[in-house]
């Protein structure tokens, strides 16, 4: 039989930590019982595991006692990290220090490692990221990405999969983690059972139409952050970047070279996705056609819209519109 390791942190926790941890042991021993009615053996061992022992997570009006503690679990086929408040090595706890080094060593031992949501801040402190493609929450991308810039953080993925590291996007799209890890360990047929047993979509694999753009701020490039706010009072009408530019008194390479390097986005991809968020928008809350919407964002030919509108968010206008218009 093969050891789960679910993590306990120790503090640095939110509501989101409890519902990673509890969610992967539901689905877990969910897939262990549907083996055993098939008369197979349990694929996991299944243990909750604390930096110490003893340790009690409390978040709230929840709390999680771990039943093993790092010194005593010697073995161990696959860890998860739940979603965590630990940012980097350095600001991460005592106890989750330990954590940390302890998944490092792990896997070096041949250990496979998933990590949920904002986990992805404790996997890549290890350093086990470093040069690798991740995934995480969205919303944790611009910091993710200053902290972490030796990593490929690809935030439409939904799942990662490489070397024996698995990360996932954010919030409750751990669930979609865990149907692929009982699909990759068990089987197909036990991955559709756990599927519709929790109501789980398969084989989901990107968080894009989620994304919320704001775009990134938090830079001190005052010309930049002028423009930014140009762009979005009028993403609507024809922009001229050559133009944007000389009103900034900057020359155009050098204006696309401070963008990139404040935005981590090209101005073209910058205003691609402003105009691609007022879509869906618009796609939301009113019952505008998909015509209007698009003359509305400043678009005039139909298959280039859609063609960015579906890069952008993995599903084209018309799904997207039927998916979360409650009007429709």
């Amino acid at each position: 039989m093969k050891h789960l390791s679910i993590l306990i942190p120790d503090d640095q926790t939110t509501m989101s930590t409890i519902a990673c941890i509890i969610g992967s042991y539901q689905v877990f021993m969910a897939a262990n019982a549907y083996y055993e009615k098939l008369g197979k053996m349990p694929v996991f061992s299944i243990n909750l595991v604390s930096a110490t022992n003893e340790k009690l997570l409390t978040n709230g009006f929840l709390s999680i006692k771990s039943n093993l503690s790092i010194t005593e679990c010697s073995a161990s086929d696959l860890i998860i990290i739940p979603a965590t408040l630990i940012r980097t090595y350095d600001t991460a706890t005592a106890n989750n220090k330990l954590l940390i080094d302890w998944v490092k060593d792990k896997y070096k031992e041949g250990t496979e490692v998933a990590s949920m949501c904002a986990g992805s801040f404790m996997l890549a402190s290890t350093g086990l990221l470093s040069g690798m493609t991740c995934s995480a929450h969205w919303a944790n991308a611009q910091e993710f990405k200053a902290l972490f810039p030796d990593v490929d953080l690809q935030t439409d993925k939904l799942i990662t999969d490489k070397n024996g590291i698995y990360t996932n996007g954010g919030a409750y799209s751990f669930l979609h983690l865990l149907m692929y890890l009982v699909e990759k360990f068990y089987d197909r047929q036990t991955a559709i059972y756990c599927a519709k047993y929790f109501q789980v979509d398969l084989d989901r694999n990107k968080q894009s139409e989620f994304l919320i753009f704001s775009g990134h701020k938090n830079h001190n490039d005052t010309i930049i952050l002028e423009a930014q706010h140009y762009m979005e009072n009028n993403y609507q009408d024809k922009i001229s970047f050559e133009d944007l530019a000389f009103k900034f008194g900057v020359s155009r390479r050098n204006f696309d070279r401070r963008f990139i390097k404040a935005t981590a986005l090209r101005p073209l991809d910058y205003l691609q996705r402003l105009k691609m968020e007022a879509a869906k928008k618009a796609f939301e809350n009113s019952r505008k056609s998909v015509n209007e919407v698009m003359y509305e964002v400043g678009y005039n030919d139909t298959k280039a819209f859609r063609e960015v509108f579906s890069r952008i968010t993995g599903a084209s206008p018309i799904d997207y519109k039927e998916k979360y218009n409650s009007g429709n």
